[in-house]
């Protein structure tokens, strides 16, 4: 996973609420065994609509995606953070999210932005013509005419994603711990790698 620190550009001032995984990502594009080319499939729907904001030329390759309250509901599918990111989104910012998504997102490198309502607007007014900014060092997100948002993130979550840390990131962090519990391990209970066989005493 790459390191997200700020996530600074052109937005998707989409805003619209109670979007679901199967709008992020219809169901027939699950059958995939790799996460490449699934933003293909990304807002399948919503594109099949003339005019609408995901093929209009002045967002192309946003990397933020502005929504509205609710955001991810739906089933679990990984596959609507796995879609996201394959089309170059690196956050989103809504009122709310579903906790699920929330989850998959901060797994796949997206940071998910939580502002009030207001907030939101005001950035769905600006991002018409102007970049967006993200910041996880301030935890602050601004604009080009002095607008700042302060927003929260768990610590845990903001240190992963500040040093490109999934879950397998995390494990290989701690490789020297692992490999001297398994040598402690070993020598103490050889009988747990197979290595050594329990010797019995014949009956007498």
């Amino acid at each position: 996973m790459n390191p997200v620190t700020i996530v600074s550009g052109t937005a998707y001032p989409w805003g619209a609420k109670n979007i679901d995984t199967d709008v992020i990502i219809p169901a027939h594009w699950l059958k995939t065994i790799t996460r490449a080319g699934l933003g293909r499939g990304a807002f399948e729907t919503v594109r099949a609509q003339p005019g609408n904001i995901f093929d209009d030329p002045r967002f192309a390759g946003a990397p933020i995606l502005i929504a509205g309250d609710n955001f991810g509901c739906g089933s679990s599918r990984e596959h609507a953070a796995w879609a996201l990111a394959d089309m170059g989104i690196r956050a989103v910012i809504a009122p709310s999210f579903s906790d699920i998504f929330s989850g998959n997102a901060f797994k796949n490198g997206i940071v998910p932005v939580v502002l009030p309502q207001d907030a939101v607007d005001r950035l769905l007014e600006v991002a018409q013509d102007q970049p967006v900014t993200v910041d996880l060092e301030t935890m602050s997100v601004t604009t080009p005419f002095q607008d700042r948002f302060p927003f929260e993130l768990d610590s845990f979550r903001r240190d992963c994603l500040m040093n490109g840390l999934d879950e397998i990131g995390l494990t290989l962090a701690q490789d020297a711990v692992i490999g001297g519990f398994e040598r402690e391990m070993a020598q103490g209970r050889p009988w747990i790698e197979g290595r050594a066989a329990l010797q019995v005493e014949p009956s007498a």
